[in-house]
């Protein structure tokens, strides 16, 4: 934090926005010690202190994120949220102030330029999660389903992408092993560009417990894929049931394999919910929309051009 406070003193910015928690903390507190005069804050969720049970060490480390959120957005001239789930809990659990500005936003906006449609592969149905491999991401959940999907049809392709974690929720390389091993899925790794896999997809799933707004579901509704994902915080925003995709309960596996069986038996499915998806990311994330709206909440404008 030290670091920040000489740097903002040196630079001494108008305005400074941090996001993800350890900036929040730190840019936040160190802007304020530097005096800069705006200071805004973006919650993009909250990780692995707020998710599952709380006890061991896991409810040691939310009490020490739990102080040190208090402290810094008690400097923030205004908070912005990816979904309203996580500023209710928020302002529960006295973290933000009555006094300090909210707003909730549209995740971080979509550059549907660069993620742009592409035509649904031919074959057999292929589904894909992209995800740090972490057991909240619910990981899991979706190679449990996989198996099950895979006895009953061979055919389908169950695909992951992301890296392995040194978080205490990782999954371990053994498991993943064995899921490979045992044919469940394709592991791909962690991938600079993930356009190319997902225009390889017919299906995008995400089974994660709590988002802030999932970039990577954002990134397969531009490509105008259908999507799974959980009726949870940040990750129902993204989907109007039965209209883009399906939304299941959190942990679910039955609910996950009815889902994925509901695409191989209606297949027209995926076309029409994929094209519904890339509609709602142009309405409601695209990156320029969800700018303008921060920046004017931040009494920033912008040269034109």
């Amino acid at each position: 934090m030290s670091a920040l406070y000489r740097l903002f003193r040196l630079v001494r910015p108008d305005a400074v926005l941090a996001y993800t928690i350890k900036p929040v903390i730190y840019a936040t507190l160190a802007a304020w010690l530097a005096r800069v005069p705006r200071r805004f804050a973006l919650i993009t969720g909250l990780g692995y202190a707020f998710t599952g049970e709380a006890k061991g060490k896991r409810a040691a480390v939310l009490t020490l994120v739990r102080h040190l959120y208090t402290q810094a957005i008690g400097q923030a001239h205004r908070v912005f949220f990816q979904n309203p789930d996580d500023r209710d809990l928020f302002r529960e659990l006295g973290l933000l102030p009555e006094r300090v500005p909210s707003q909730v936003v549209n995740g971080s906006g979509i550059d549907t330029a660069h993620f742009t449609v592409a035509q649904l592969p031919l074959g057999g149905p292929v589904f894909l999660l992209i995800a740090r491999l972490l057991g909240d991401k619910g990981v899991r959940e979706y190679v449990a389903a996989a198996a099950l999907v895979r006895q009953r049809h061979p055919q389908a392709v169950f695909r992951l992408v992301g890296n392995l974690d040194d978080n205490p929720d990782s999954i371990s390389r053994t498991e993943l092993q064995e899921w490979m091993g045992a044919g469940h899925v394709e592991y791909l790794g962690q991938l600079d560009d993930v356009r190319p896999t997902i225009a390889e997809t017919s299906v995008y799933v995400l089974p994660s417990y709590r988002e802030g707004t999932p970039r990577t579901v954002l990134e397969a509704m531009a490509m105008g894929r259908p999507i799974i994902t959980t009726d949870a915080p940040g990750c129902r925003e993204t989907v109007v049931q039965g209209d883009n995709g399906f939304l299941v309960a959190v942990k679910s596996v039955d609910a996950l394999v009815d889902a994925m069986e509901r695409f191989i038996h209606h297949p027209g499915l995926m076309a029409s919910m994929g094209h519904r998806s890339r509609e709602i990311a142009e309405e409601k994330y695209d990156v320029h929309k969800v700018n303008a709206v921060m920046l004017e909440a931040m009494g920033i404008s912008m040269p034109a051009h």
